[in-house]
């Protein structure tokens, strides 16, 4: 029964990369999400159910279109196989709770995040504002569920010592003080991050909550770090390169939610 459940949660998961695929490619584009069906970039033909399998169409198709040979990007199964592993581990570590569909949800903005800041260098407003106020929106809900006799603890992870997790001071208090902290380091050095950057912050603090806030955002500076040394050492002389920082503030959150309160607590002890 353990693995029919996980078998449903991983191809959940899979389908919910499939929606996210859909998103990075139409978002920046200021495209619909439900107009036209899913087709194929290079010649417009219109994808048969059997080809938006997710991972596997991409396996049995080798790649490519049915029909004009084009390649399909590798980020789709990635986006895809990437987004059921997440979901599969938010089932293990969670179960049927709320912080499993807590998990998912921010897990799928990230993900839509991390790709569209990949390929086009943009964290977008539509993307993060929405998501604030939903944050913001289930932050008061938990705060607010007690106090009218429904159920508490709508959002939290675990506790650090003897603080709740994703409650709402924790949330407000740490997007106030990332949000404050990269605003000055913008104003110093403007040319280091964009504002984009200070609202996906700001974002994670309000998600993750102090201060398991502060696992997620030190991984993607430790991440960005890693990946800056890697440019510097391999880049070609003469040739700029652009990091799409939000590609690794983007990680931090999601193993935070994962492991984030044990990872702190470990540290602490």
């Amino acid at each position: 029964m353990a693995i029919v459940t996980y078998v449903i949660v991983i191809l959940f998961g899979a389908a919910l990369g499939s929606f996210l695929n859909v998103c990075i490619d139409r978002l920046p584009k200021d495209g619909s999400l439900l107009k036209p069906s899913s087709r194929c970039d290079n010649c417009g033909r219109r994808l048969s159910a059997l080809e938006m399998v997710p991972v596997l169409s991409y396996i049995c198709l080798h790649g490519r279109c049915h029909t004009c040979g084009a390649r399909i990007p590798l980020r789709v199964p990635v986006v895809e196989g990437l987004t059921a592993l997440i979901v599969a581990l938010a089932w293990w570590r969670y179960g049927l709770a709320p912080a499993f569909f807590i998990t998912v949800l921010w897990s799928a903005v990230f993900i839509l995040i991390i790709f569209i800041d990949a390929e086009h260098q943009l964290i977008l407003n539509k993307v993060t504002y929405p998501a604030a106020i939903i944050a913001i929106a289930l932050l008061t809900a938990d705060w607010l569920a007690p106090r009218v006799g429904l159920l508490a603890n709508l959002r939290v992870f675990g506790n650090v010592g003897m603080i709740p997790v994703n409650s709402l001071v924790s949330g407000l208090l740490a997007a106030g003080i990332f949000f404050v902290f990269f605003l000055i380091i913008y104003l110093i050095n403007p040319a280091g991050m964009g504002m984009g950057d200070i609202k996906l912050v700001t974002l994670i603090g309000l998600v993750t909550g102090f201060p398991v806030a502060l696992v997620a955002i030190f991984i993607g500076i430790i991440l960005g770090g890693i990946a800056a040394i890697f440019m510097l050492i391999t880049r070609k002389k003469g040739r700029k390169d652009i990091m799409p920082y939000g590609v690794f503030l983007g990680i931090g959150p999601i193993i935070a939610m994962l492991w984030g309160a044990n990872i702190f607590n470990w540290y602490l002890g």
